[in-house]
This record gives structure tokens, sequence and C-alpha cells, in this order.
């Protein structure tokens, strides 16, 4: 071998090994940058620690690395009394990316003032931002973002589930606030989707085997939380985000379609409680009169015929009803959010070929995630960002984190909770959402400390910038006033 193919040997050897370090995971490790915004007219600084910190087994050893992103407002002498929101999405297998660069945090991404992308990819300043408010972490569980498990023979369930993603992100909350030295402060859990079921699990985990307790959860989007609704009422639930959506898509007759959405939906609600819920109770036994009856009224609240509401035997599926409310138009609808339409090969079909919404959203929350933390917060890896991790099989078994968050209620009289819903959201959708106050509080004891808002858009509802800021403002307000009055012990009166 000559000299030059010693050499080319030598270089590839280096930049192979290069390589293998950079993709090989520090799990505890910490770059900070210092930045400067505006929010709401108020000009600030605030700190930015992008880091991993490991996930131990019972022996001490790390067998997992959990990424994060802090973000701590500058000038503040006493955080003590500073809220701190510990922020989660879902999945359960993405990270925390959605609401850090579109909806809480201190970056934007670049989309248009509803939503869709926008070339150049990227991000700018969130003027709306809770962070002069609150100083905020944002957390990616194991295989999502850069988060990842050490070694292959690693146990994987002990990650992968309900109950042991709560377990494990319980343990690491605790080092976490230890580390930032914010054990005295209000602290906040807030959650989207799947993170729903998460936050909802950790009230009352963090309460019971860490002995921290929260002033507040916000469940953004939520999912069932294990609170079931087999059979007729999970029929049911889904028509007042039916009318919303063909409200939207100006498929409704035109005695509604000439109301405002905020007019139709209780109107909506109460059909489907009082009278849509028992018919499908009654089932195969529904006259052939009231069966035609309530076929007429799902009719005209849903822009569907009431030919089509027969056949399908007055239960509507979402599937069937994405394809189907714009199938003469060759449109179907998105998922998370029924705004967003989708084309599909056939228009013939049961359900969309795919989901509209969430291509989108990937198309320009992808490279905005890559470039922001490359870029502006120095965190340089080869390691992968996931946007969508492999954390499957996952185990539901055992769901009681609905149940679980209102123990904590029960057990912490400071506890809040705070729901935020989009009314054109059909994989989450905001009557499901209410139904799980329903049965989580069915004595009706804490009514006065559940709060329910609801937005114009979808399940990521602070895509649409008018609901960004709105959104945003119901967040402050909610911690503001979950805050107790000096002096105000926790306590039943």
């Amino acid at each position: 071998m000559n000299k030059r193919k010693i050499y080319l040997c030598f270089v590839l050897f280096i930049c192979n090994a290069h390589l293998y370090a950079q993709k090989k995971l520090n799990p505890d490790s910490t770059v900070v940058t210092k930045h400067q915004t505006s929010i709401n007219g108020q000009a600030m600084g605030y700190t930015a620690m992008m880091g991993t910190q490991p996930v131990w087994d019972e022996a001490g050893k790390a067998i997992a690395s959990v990424s994060y992103t802090y973000y701590e407002r500058d000038g503040i002498k006493d955080r003590s009394q500073r809220p701190l929101v510990i922020s989660f999405n879902g999945g359960p297998g993405t990270p925390s990316v959605w609401m850090q660069i579109a909806y809480t945090g201190p970056a934007l991404i670049n989309i248009d003032d509803e939503g869709y992308p926008l070339q150049p990819y990227g991000t700018s300043s969130n003027p709306y931002s809770i962070l002069d408010i609150a100083d905020i972490v944002y957390i990616n569980p194991v295989n999502t973002g850069y988060s990842r498990i050490l070694e292959k023979e690693t146990d994987k369930s002990q990650f992968f589930g309900t109950n042991a993603d709560i377990k494990y992100l319980a343990d690491w909350i605790n080092t976490f606030v230890t580390r930032i030295n914010r054990w005295p402060s209000p602290k906040y859990l807030i959650g989207e989707s799947y993170g729903t079921t998460r936050v909802s699990g950790l009230a009352l985990a963090l309460q019971s085997t860490q002995w921290m307790y929260l002033n507040g959860v916000i469940l953004v989007s939520p999912t069932d939380l294990g609170i079931t609704r087999d059979g007729p009422v999970g029929m049911a639930l889904s028509l007042p985000y039916y009318a919303a959506t063909a409200w939207y898509h100006k498929a409704l007759p035109t005695d509604l379609q000439q109301k405002d959405l905020l007019d139709i939906l209780p109107e909506v609600e109460k059909f489907t409680v009082d009278q849509y819920l028992p018919a499908l109770t009654w089932g195969g036994s529904l006259s052939v009169e009231k069966r035609q009856t309530i076929a007429k009224q799902i009719a005209h609240y849903t822009g569907l015929s009431e030919k089509t509401i027969l056949q399908q035997n007055l239960s509507i599926s979402t599937n069937f009803f994405w394809k189907e409310l714009l199938r003469d138009r060759g449109f179907t609808l998105g998922r998370l959010d029924s705004r967003y339409l989708g084309r599909d090969k056939k228009d013939a079909g049961e359900r969309p070929d795919y989901n509209a919404e969430l291509t989108s959203w990937l198309h320009s929350f992808t490279p905005a995630i890559n470039h922001y933390m490359r870029n502006v917060l120095n965190y340089k890896t080869d390691t992968k960002y996931y946007m969508f991790g492999p954390v499957h099989p996952w185990d539901r078994s055992n769901d009681h984190t609905g149940e679980n968050l209102q123990l904590a209620m029960a057990q912490n009289p400071y506890l809040k909770v705070m729901l935020q819903s989009g009314y054109y959201d059909g994989a989450c959708d905001y009557f499901n959402a209410k139904y799980n106050f329903w049965q989580m509080d069915s004595g009706g004891k804490f009514q006065d400390r559940f709060s329910i808002k609801g937005y114009r858009s979808g399940h990521m509802m602070y895509l649409r910038k008018e609901d960004l800021k709105q959104a945003n403002d119901d967040l402050r307000e909610f911690i503001q006033n979950s805050l107790p009055k000096q002096g105000q012990p926790a306590k039943y009166e």
C-alpha cells in the first residue's frame, strides 16, 4: 500500500471516529445560550439551556438519556415565586417540538396565519410566549427528539407504556427540579394529546412518589384519560365535532350556516345527550318513525344525507365522516384538524388515504426544529431528531390517568385544571374532552377548579395566529389565578 492510500485510510478512520463520537449521545450534557426577545411589547433577555439528563436504574446505572430545553427569563432575583411550567407533547412517540416552537416558547415557527407551511423554513421570536410570567422546560421522553436508550439490551418495557412512562419521568423531573434549584417555585404541567395522559398520571405520581405538589395542570387536546366510552357513548360524542366541521366548510343548511358556530354547538350538544345517545342505546329496537326522525336531525347537524346516515345505522365513524363530507367536491378532511383538505386517488372508499394535516405539519416543523437546535441553541449532534420515534409496542393497560388526576386534585386543594381544545379536532374532540371532566368529577365537587377554553382551530389550535395569542393569554390568566394569595393555606374550609 502506497503512502497516499495509507493517508486516505487514516483520514477515513478519523472521520468515522468523529462521526461515531457525535452519534453516541452524551447522556448528561448542557449547552447554554443567551437571547433577547419581546413579549407583549416588553423587551427581555432569557437563557436557554439545552441538554440531556440520564434515566438511572435502581442500581444507579444510566440506562437512557432524556433531552430537554429549559428557558429561563433573565433578571429574576427570586425564583421562589416564579412559576415553572413542565411541558410534554404526545404521540406517545413525539417530542416537545410542537409546543416548543409553535405555542408557549420564545421561538415561533414560520407558517402563515392559519398554520400552513411557508418557505424559507425557520423560526422567529414569539411575541405571545408565556416566558414573561413563567420559566419553561420542554421534555422529550425516551426515543423522541434526541432522547435515546443507551444500550440495545435494555428492557424497553420500562419506558414504553402508560404507567412505565409516568414512573420514570416522575423520577426524572425530581432530578431536574433539584438541579435547577426550583423546589420552592409554583409548578405546572402542560401536556398535549397523549401528553395529557402523561401529565394527568404525573400529577398524582409526583405527589405520591416524589412529594412534589402542583398548582396547575393544563390539558391541550386531551385523550380519553382512561375513561371508558364504549358502545353508544363513544359513537354519540363525536356529533358536536361533526357539526363544527360542517359549519366551517359551509356544508350545513342555511338556518344553521347563517348562525355563529358558538350559537350552534350548545344546541347540538343538548341533542347529543338528550336524544342521539338514547336512540343509539335503543339500537335495533328503535321504531322506524323514531329512527327516521333522528336521522333527519343528524343530517341537519352534519351536512350528510339522511340516506347515508340510515345506511350507517345512525352511527357515523370519524373515518367515514372525513371521507364523506366533501366527497362531491373531491376533498377529504384532516383528522387532527378538519380545516385541512386532502386529495385521494379515488373519491370512493370509507376513509382518507392519508392525514392531510399531519403531512402539512411535518413539512414545516421538521426543517425548523433541526435548524433551530443546531444554529440558534448551538446544540451540535449527528443524532437524528425523532419527530416520531420508535416507541411501540406501547402498553396501554391499566390506564387510570383521569382518576389519578381527580385524586391528585382531591389531595391538593391548590391544584386547578384547565382544558384547551380546538373545535375542528377530530382525533381528540372538544366534546369528548368535556365528557372527561363530567366523569372525573361525577359528584360535582371540583367544578370550581376546572376551566374549559375552546378555539376555532384544530388539535394544535395555536397554529392559527388568532388562537395562538388567545391561548397564551388564557394560560397567563390560568397561571395567575391559580397562584394562592399570600398566606393562603392549602386546605378545605
